[in-house]
């Protein structure tokens, strides 16, 4: 267990904001048309229609983002002083097939799916502004709530520092966000204080030097076997440089060089991932690997070009923003249906928002009752229990009633 205590302390109380059949049901086929048509980060221009349409027919007035994709909507009126609860959901496919079998709302996009689960996340956020809206119109909304519909979160460093750069945060005093767990159950959420995810950056490197025929490897600079070192030996030299704690790791995703058997090639190309659980580890990450990659290629005369893209950092969950959702998810399902999570080394470019308010983001468990499949996100496999579209609505109707 981590530092979550108290389970309950308004576990008495009644709060109004449960999700109606009639609503649940448009949630759920609302999710699944996004599911069918996914957009690329920037590119979500038939989405951000689709949210745009659905909350101006609740009477409500979203403000499509500076870049044409993703909105922002308050429910209720702001006085300009009070600070707003924010509720984030994120809009953006991934560039993989969906391989799905039997499910009507399969991907009709060649190459592009929902398997992150960003379409639940949009649609709970949708499914809260709605009821949010309908509870403003009983005066029952103590005060206004802003909704987040993000673009780009699959693209480094993420939309969500050009969303605050927008100015999305204005008037804003706290954000929460969910997103999809395939290891939790459905009707259960995950909560952690302090960081939930890891900080994400992107590395390329070229190798250049004189190649030649295999047969004179003495007289080249050797790049298969310097692209095979930088490889290997790289990850292993940044785990004695960087304390272990840190959970400093580069993966690569892609080695590229060579044309021919008996060529030594004159070029050669990595690309991959540099993640990282700490924070000040992230901000050092940069120049660390810089030195590895150097001395690693040095030892065989090679050229190094190294592109280190800034991605994001962790997200730190505020203490007192998990004890709003811990609350919240008490009133609606109990606290048993509460769960401490473990620190990923995922990335989330919800940190953008951390950066500059308190906030925090839940793990909704979207995992069906029996399933052992073992499925997990950014895979074309993926698929969630829909029930999580209720939990995730109510999460977040509960969590802007007790904020107030």
């Amino acid at each position: 267990m981590n530092q979550l205590k108290s389970r309950a302390p308004h576990a008495e109380a009644v709060l109004p904001g449960a999700l109606p059949d009639d609503l649940r049901a448009e949630l759920i086929a609302f999710r699944r048309d996004l599911h069918m048509h996914p957009e690329l980060g920037n590119q979500e221009f038939r989405t951000t229609a689709a949210i745009k349409a659905r909350l101006e027919k609740a009477g409500l007035e979203p403000q499509v983002l500076p870049g044409g994709t993703g909105l922002v909507c308050d429910v209720g009126e702001w006085d300009g002083v009070t600070p707003m609860l924010a509720l984030r959901g994120d809009i953006d496919a991934l560039p993989i097939p969906d391989t799905k079998e039997g499910v009507p709302y399969r991907s009709t996009v060649p190459d592009r799916a929902h398997a992150c689960g960003h379409d639940v996340h949009t649609t709970c956020v949708l499914g809260a502004g709605l009821v949010l809206s309908d509870l403003d119109r009983q005066g029952l909304l103590p005060r206004p709530v802003r909704l987040l519909f993000q673009p780009a979160e699959e693209v480094l460093p993420g939309g969500a520092a050009d969303a605050v750069a927008a100015g999305v945060l204005e008037g804003v005093g706290r954000i929460i966000g969910v997103h999809c767990d395939p290891k939790v159950d459905v009707g259960r959420i995950g909560l952690r204080i302090g960081p939930i995810t890891s900080a994400c950056d992107r590395v390329e490197v070229s190798l250049d030097g004189p190649g030649g025929h295999t047969a004179r490897p003495h007289l080249t600079t050797d790049l298969v076997t310097a692209a095979a070192r930088v490889a290997t030996d790289v990850p292993a030299l940044l785990a004695r440089r960087v304390d272990a704690r840190a959970g400093l790791a580069v993966t690569w995703g892609r080695l590229q060089t060579g044309h021919a058997p008996n060529v030594i090639p004159q070029h050669a190309e990595l690309s991959g991932t540099v993640r990282c659980l700490d924070l000040e580890s992230w901000r050092q990450a940069p120049d660390l690997v810089q030195e590895a990659i150097d001395e690693v290629a040095g030892m065989y005369r090679a050229k190094t070009v190294v592109d280190y893209v800034r991605g994001v950092p962790p997200v730190v969950n505020e203490a007192e923003t998990i004890g709003l959702l811990d609350a919240a998810m008490t009133i609606r399902r109990g606290s048993y249906a509460i769960e401490d999570t473990e620190q990923s080394l995922g990335g989330e470019d919800f940190s953008w928002y951390l950066e500059k308010i308190p906030g925090a983001m839940a793990r909704l468990g979207v995992r069906a009752p029996g399933d052992t499949r073992g499925l997990d996100l950014h895979r074309g496999d993926f698929d969630v229990d829909e029930e999580a579209i209720t939990v995730g609505v109510e999460l977040f109707t509960a969590a802007a009633l007790l904020d107030a």
